[in-house]
């Protein structure tokens, strides 16, 4: 989709690389979902996968959020789950990640009267499996859809406390408008205080004033989009100075109509400050593409040398949740990979 044939291009699709932006429902793809639909005995408002994929024109997100929920109907059962899983799996090995930490929407099924277990359980064998096949590690972090209650997600997390072992950490995600941090602010003092890390979608559609709520009342580890940050120099200086992570996703913020162009994308001047800033795929399979395609948009409007790529890689290791041994694994692996590609 963004052809060149640059050594800095090369590198970052061949680089080893963490995917920290990643939601699980939205890399369902057209023919898996028409796929489960005939699996369960569902009809699908679209005629055919065409037709559902000429739906992803959205205008904002929650324009794409209405599409993301009536697809989610289609998962039903942990195999439903597991195959989801696993297809993102086998596409994320294609662009050479090593490490993911996958968002997944509980409420989003246990509305529809899925059990959390079914939804856990079918999730992380399919993770299973993709390190037996592909050796990737994964791990899961369980969102709060941040247009429900704050009671809604208290009941959410006092359901999936059975299943914590599995559960890398805790987000809020879906709808940013009139729903800011604070609405959330007792619920994930309760993730806190279970010994998880926290992440919040901020800063998206969302004013930088979101981002601020995110770090001083959730205590979130890292901010998710987070790209209207640079609207607030004195929080730029603050993201950079405390080293907080940011998981940029370019292709959505492009089909969700944040940035009218992708050379009007602040992620160079994020990064041009210094700040932590990874490139992530967020939904691909409604955004137009997984993380390389993602790389590919950037260096097509930007020009990266391989050294930004680099850092950007770095970054996505050093913002993970993994241990500091298993970075320390990872980023061998990528210092290896630059020396070859010299």
């Amino acid at each position: 989709m963004y052809p060149s044939t640059d050594d800095a291009l090369a590198f970052a699709c061949r680089m080893p690389k963490a995917e920290l932006h990643l939601h699980i429902e939205g890399s369902l793809e057209p023919g898996l979902a028409f796929a489960l639909a005939r699996r369960n005995g569902i009809t699908l408002p679209y005629a055919d996968e065409a037709a559902l994929a000429a739906a992803y024109d959205f205008d904002s997100l929650q324009s794409f959020l209405d599409l993301y929920y009536a697809c989610a109907d289609v998962l039903r059962t942990p195999q439903d789950f597991s195959d989801l899983m696993l297809a993102y799996l086998e596409r994320a090995a294609a662009d050479h990640i090593v490490h993911a930490e996958i968002f997944f929407d509980p409420q989003t099924h246990t509305a529809r009267g899925i059990p959390i277990g079914d939804v856990i359980e079918g999730l992380d064998a399919g993770i299973e499996e993709g390190r037996a096949r592909w050796g990737i590690d994964a791990s899961l972090i369980l969102c709060f859809l941040r247009h429900l209650s704050e009671d809604d997600g208290f009941t959410t997390l006092a359901e999936a406390e059975p299943w914590l072992d599995r559960i890398a950490g805790f987000g809020l995600d879906s709808s940013e408008k009139g729903h800011p941090p604070a609405k959330f602010e007792r619920l994930f003092a309760r993730c806190r205080a279970l010994g998880k890390p926290v992440v919040a979608h901020a800063g998206e559609e969302g004013p930088p004033a979101y981002v601020v709520e995110a770090l001083d009342l959730l205590g979130a580890a890292r901010i998710d989009h987070g790209v209207r940050s640079v609207e607030d120099p004195a929080l730029v200086e603050r993201l950079v100075r405390e080293a907080v992570p940011l998981t940029v996703c370019p292709l959505s913020n492009l089909r969700l109509c944040v940035f009218p162009e992708m050379t009007r994308h602040t992620l160079p001047q994020l990064l041009a400050a210094g700040a932590k800033v990874t490139v992530n795929s967020d939904d691909p399979a409604y955004f137009g593409g997984y993380l390389n395609d993602n790389i590919r948009a950037l260096q097509a409007a930007f020009h990266f040398d391989k050294a930004a790529w680099y850092r950007i890689a770095r970054n996505s290791f050093e913002a993970s949740f993994a241990s500091e041994a298993q970075k320390a694994t990872w980023i061998a692996s990528l210092d290896a990979c630059l020396v070859e590609c010299s």
